[in-house]
Parts: C-alpha cells; structure tokens; sequence
C-alpha cells in the first residue's frame, strides 16, 4: 500500500471550539526553555561549541575548542535572565511551562528550586540540547530515558510533557512509546492540541511555535527590538481572541529563552505584551500540562476505521457501491498514495472520483449504464440498490401519480433511445418536479454534452453517498 505519512488536513474546515475553563476565549500559554548548562560544549563531552541560538551572528561550531564568548551568552542567561523572567512571571501571578533540558536542570539546582517554589512545571526538554536528527534510533531511545531518569532525580518528579526541538524523525514515536507522556510538542502544525495514533497508545499533541518566539531574535528573519516582539504578539492574540469570541478558541504559545529574551532591552516587549493580555478577563494563562489535562476531560480521543488503514478488501467492501455496481473504481482508489487527508466523505471522494476521470470512455460509460432508470420497471420490482431506492424515496419517486409514471417511462424510453445510457440526476438536489424539468430541458443535448453531464451527476450522487457512509 502506498500511504503517504504526514497530515495534511487536521481538523479541516470544522475544528473544534477548544471550551477553555471559565469560558476563556484563547489560551495564552509561555514556554520558558532552560537550556544553558545543556548546550554543546567541549566541557560536557561534545565534540565541538554550541552555535544556535545566541547573539553571536553567523556562529559556527568550534571543534574540539571551547568557545568562551558563547558560553558566556549561555551563561548570562542562566545568571541573569532567569532571574529577571522569574521577577516578571511571579510578579504578574502568571505560571510558566519550562522545557527544561535535563543536563541543563542538573546544574542549575538555585533556579529548579525557584521553578517549583513558583509552581511552574517543568517538562523535559531532553537529555542535552544537541541535535537529534543524526542518532541512530536505540541511541535515540537510551537518551530518551536517561532524560526522564536524571529529570527525576533532579527535580524529584517525572516530566510530563515533552519537547526535543531539535529532533529526529523518529522523535514523536519513540517518546510516545515511552509511555508516560500526558503529551509532546514536537510539532507546529496546528492552533489547538491534537491526538496522535502510535501503536496501541492515544499520544496527545500539544504544537509548539517557532514564530511567537524570541529565537527571532537571534534568526532571521528576525526581531531587532523589543517592540516588534510585543506587535508581533499583540496581533497574534488579537486574531485567535475575535476566533474566540465567534465560538473557536484556540490556544496561542508563546516561547522564550532565558538568554534571550532575558535581556533588559528585548524583555521590554515582552512586558508590554503581559500587561495587555491581562486586561482581558476572557483570556487564559495556563501551564501546558493544565491543557493537556483540559484536552484529555473535554476532548478525549475516540478511535474510528479510517479509509487510509483499511486493507483492500475491506476499503473495497465499504465503497465498492459508492459508484453504483462498478467496485473496480474501488479497487483502483486504494492503490493511491492515500493519507490522512482521505479519512473522510471528500477525501475518499476525490480518490474515487479519480480513477473513474481517468478511466477509458467505455468503463465511464458502463457506470453511467449501471445506473437504474428514475422510476423505472427495476424500482417498481424493487430490485434497486439499497442506496438507489434511498435516493429516489427522498425525491418521492417512490410515490408517483400514474400520470408521473407514465411521464417518466415516456422519458426513460426516449432519453436511452437517444444517448444510450440512462438519464442520471443527483436527486437530493431536486424536487420531483425539478427533477422531470431537468429531463426534459437535457434530452435534447447533445450525446457528448449529455455525456460529460451524467458523469458530472454520478460523481456528485457519490459524494452524497459517502456524506451518509462517513
């Protein structure tokens, strides 16, 4: 089976209303990462200095050296800039979620204490703040849970939510099968939390950000001063506020680095930023793991069959009928690159619709035959599809005056004896006499016109059986 891996759609046009507690119209959430002490360095057994995320522009790597100014940076933030960003947060009764780095938490023992007195949580952030992508996977999974092991000796509680940030694509999945995450936020795919299938375990997703984040001022494109941070969020929380208040809300992080945005000047906006949200009584501050909670009591995940999983046979049993006596159409769908996006009534529509497009003209023309006539000698037999006598039930075909009928049979006849296949019409669309008006406006077309127009119809009586199956 050829499946496409990533999710393309999510909650497509119809997401959730998040029902923040209180009736919150957004979810104001900070992220303070605690990555000084973790950093690639020479001292801590890595190969080479750390080189992202600082105020050094254009860093590189030192090998095998220590950098001195980088680590200085570093260590301002852990001197300095937590202690300013703990003022700010405590002061403003606002709790924080820190992505702390376990390396990192082991020496810092003044600022854990300091992060629990506050009642912030303290999620794990790995093991050391070095890249992922390159780790063999059994590496990759030690590392995992050497970072749980030492965050609990350090801190004296296992973290419970999770975020690498420079990850694997193996990541998501290992720390999943880990088993004790009431959620990751590895992703920034979405506006609201998500559930994620991994195995036999349901994985709640909490999507991080990269935009609403001081990392721009050491990126760029980039801030250069603490008011264009302070826009940039203010304009944020001004649009998933109104999305609120038209019965969406949606969840809004906001991530910060102690050596960054820990700076007297870059802290500015940031304060700005605090003081206006808290004019708004409606809105939310809460620590990531209270909207995991949150998410599990209000939002909790209900496994369904999903087209993109189903097996052949049983893809083609659910929508063998879905074009009236032609399976193969099925057969030919699950042979796609199907995904996510096709675990729903336009989803499989669009891959049915597409191998019946791109049929020959003799296969199209044999589901435009399969097709019953409108009221016609095999519904009186009662002999239509359980779909077909649906359809032509809601159109109260089924309940013609002998005048109807006979119109119809007139019809019928003269229709087929014209373009050779039967006279096909969505008929949830129409009333009966819409029905016999669109018949007798289109028999005079010509066949390839009247061609083109029953394939349109037989794709559109499709989707309407898929709306009903999924």
């Amino acid at each position: 089976m050829k499946r496409y891996q990533r999710n393309m759609i999510g909650y497509g046009p119809n997401a959730p209303d998040a029902a923040w507690p209180d009736g919150a119209k957004v979810a104001v959430q900070f992220v303070l990462n605690y990555e000084e002490g973790g950093e690639n360095c020479v001292l801590h057994g890595d190969t080479a200095s750390e080189a992202f995320l600082s105020d050094i522009a254009g860093a590189a790597p030192w090998q095998g050296q220590r950098h001195w100014n980088m680590e200085s940076i570093y260590e301002y933030g852990a001197r300095a800039g937590f202690w300013r960003l703990h003022r700010l947060f405590t002061g403003a009764g606002i709790p924080l979620t820190i992505y702390g780095v376990a390396t990192a938490l082991a020496r810092s023992p003044e600022q854990v204490q300091a992060m629990k007195d506050a009642d912030w949580e303290i999620a794990s952030h790995g093991l050391k703040w070095v890249e992922h992508k390159d780790m063999p996977e059994a590496e990759e999974r030690a590392a995992i849970a050497e970072a749980v092991r030492l965050h609990t000796e350090v801190t004296g509680t296992r973290p419970c939510g999770w975020y690498t940030g420079r990850c694997s694509e193996n990541t998501v999945r290992l720390v999943a099968e880990e088993g004790g995450f009431d959620y990751i936020s590895d992703t920034y795919d979405d506006d609201l939390p998500y559930w994620l299938e991994v195995g036999a375990r349901d994985q709640l997703i909490i999507p991080y950000t990269l935009e609403a984040n001081d990392m721009r001022f050491a990126t760029a494109p980039g801030y250069i001063e603490g008011e264009q941070f302070f826009t940039y969020l203010k304009d944020a929380f001004d649009v998933l506020y109104a999305e609120g208040q038209e019965g969406a809300a949606k969840m809004m992080s906001i991530g910060l680095h102690c050596r960054l945005i820990g700076r007297p000047g870059k802290i500015a906006g940031l304060k700005r930023f605090i003081d206006y949200i808290q004019g708004f009584e409606d809105a939310w501050t809460p620590r990531r793991i209270e909207i995991a909670e949150h998410w599990a009591s209000v939002h909790p995940h209900g496994r369904r069959e999903r087209p993109s999983q189903m097996s052949r046979e049983r893809f083609v049993e659910k929508f063998g009928g879905i074009f009236e006596h032609s399976a193969w159409i099925a057969e030919r769908a699950h042979g796609l690159e199907l995904g996510a996006a096709h675990d729903s009534a336009a989803g499989v529509h669009n891959a049915l619709a597409r191998m019946f497009r791109s049929a020959s003209h003799a296969e199209r023309l044999g589901v435009l035959t399969a097709h019953p006539d409108l009221a016609g000698k095999l519904a009186a037999a009662k002999r239509l599809t359980a779909e077909s006598t649906s359809e032509q039930a809601a159109a109260g075909l089924d309940a013609l005056t002998d005048a109807e009928r006979a119109r119809f049979t007139e019809l019928n006849s003269a229709y087929v004896a014209k373009h050779g296949f039967p006279f096909i019409i969505a008929v949830r669309d129409h009333d009966k006499a819409g029905i016999i008006a669109a018949f007798e406006a289109r028999i005079s077309n010509a066949t390839e016109v009247e061609f083109e127009e029953a394939c349109k119809q037989v794709e559109r009586i499709a989707q309407i059986r898929l709306e009903d199956v999924l």
